[in-house]
Order: C-alpha cells, then structure tokens, then sequence
C-alpha cells in the first residue's frame, strides 16, 4: 500500500468517525478534524470534498443538497 493510499485510508476514517449519527457539510467536517486534533491536522476543502466524494461512491455515507448555518446552499 503506499503512503498515499495510507493517508486516503485515514482521512476516511477521520470523516466517518466525525459524521457518524449527525449530518454535516464538508466544511464543517474539516473544521471538525482541525478542533478535534487541537489545530494540528489542517485539512483543506479540496481535500475534503473528493473524499466524502470518494466514501458516497463506495456507499458508505449518503449526501443531501440542504441550507448551511450562514444559509448557503450545501451537501
């Protein structure tokens, strides 16, 4: 398995763990990651993004578009 695979490996379980039981948008997913690891995980929204991408084809979480917190469109 190489390094990149690894890292794709855990930020999919990071995400997993942090969406389990609650919906959330992919910006707060990464926040999650960042307050969660005390600042020192820093996981940009490209990053992000095609990972809940990645798990919603592997048919391990679902996606819905609905308004965000500043009532913004999100998934």
């Amino acid at each position: 398995m190489s390094g990149s695979n690894i890292i794709m490996g855990t930020l999919d379980l990071l995400i997993l763990r942090i969406v389990a039981g609650r919906p959330l948008h992919g910006y707060a997913v990464g926040r999650a990651i960042r307050e969660g690891s005390a600042g020192v995980l820093e996981v940009e929204e490209g990053v992000v993004y095609p990972a809940l991408h990645r798990l919603e084809e592997r048919g391990l979480l679902r996606s819905r578009w609905r308004s965000s917190e500043a009532n913004r469109r999100a998934m």
